[in-house]
């Protein structure tokens, strides 16, 4: 688990790469059905940091690996922070980068439950900092066409087809083998912020894994890395 969760370079290699920008993987500890694990978002957060940091000179954070999951109170295992104390991390971490000599910092979010990544980002920019959050739900959507992800993100809202597809590429031992029998449909979720995931769902999943393919989340990785380049392009401006 730790070769693809935590970086391992030298300070020494950190200096002679001289990256200007970082990237802090967010995701999450929380429940994904049966058939992935708990620290799916995570995992997914760093897959994509690691994906970017392959075709471009950035400092590859350590993840934050347990935020916001309120929506998934009442399963066992999740487990949450506030979103003040989510704030408060990032914010640190912005410091702390720009003390050493990195004044841009990328957010890569694996958990679309962390509204305040939103805040927080806005914030930064209002200040004059230079801090962008990846991937919006634009890079999402684009990746889902490249990947020929079949299923909405409506639908495709919890270990479903996506996140399931980009785990049975990057790391197929953490998806269970009966992944395909999981479907779970919930489109009307009128009230999930009121009532939470549990109130639309039994098995904590909204989507089709069974769709899921390795292809689909190789193709929707490589997308993620192309638009990347905006992120760039932003942080530069």
């Amino acid at each position: 688990m730790i070769d693809y969760l935590l970086p391992t370079s030298t300070a020494v290699e950190e200096r002679d790469r001289r990256a200007e920008v970082a990237l802090l993987p967010v995701g999450s500890f929380e429940q994904h059905g049966a058939l992935l694990p708990l620290a799916t978002d995570t995992v997914i957060a760093v897959t994509v940091a690691r994906a970017v940091g392959g075709a471009h000179r950035v400092l590859q954070l350590p993840p934050v690996t347990i935020s916001c999951s309120h929506e998934h109170a009442g399963w066992v295992g999740t487990v949450s922070i506030s979103a003040a104390t989510l704030y408060a991390t990032v914010t640190d971490v912005a410091e702390s980068l720009r003390r050493s000599g990195i004044d841009k910092l990328a957010l890569v979010s694996g958990h679309g439950g962390n509204y305040v990544l939103s805040n927080v980002v806005q914030e930064a920019s209002a200040r004059g900092e230079r801090m962008a959050l990846f991937p919006t739900e634009v890079d999402w959507m684009t990746a889902r066409t490249a990947g020929g992800v079949e299923t909405g993100p409506d639908s495709d809202m919890h270990a479903g087809e996506l996140e399931t597809s980009i785990l049975l590429h990057a790391h197929p031992d953490l998806v269970a083998p009966d992944y395909a029998e999981h479907d779970e449909l919930a489109d009307d979720r009128d009230r999930f912020l009121t009532l939470g995931l549990r109130a639309y769902t039994e098995s904590g999943v909204v989507g089709r894994p069974s769709l899921a393919s390795a292809a689909k989340g190789g193709a929707a990785l490589a997308s993620l890395v192309d638009s990347f380049a905006g992120v760039l392009a932003a942080l530069d401006r």
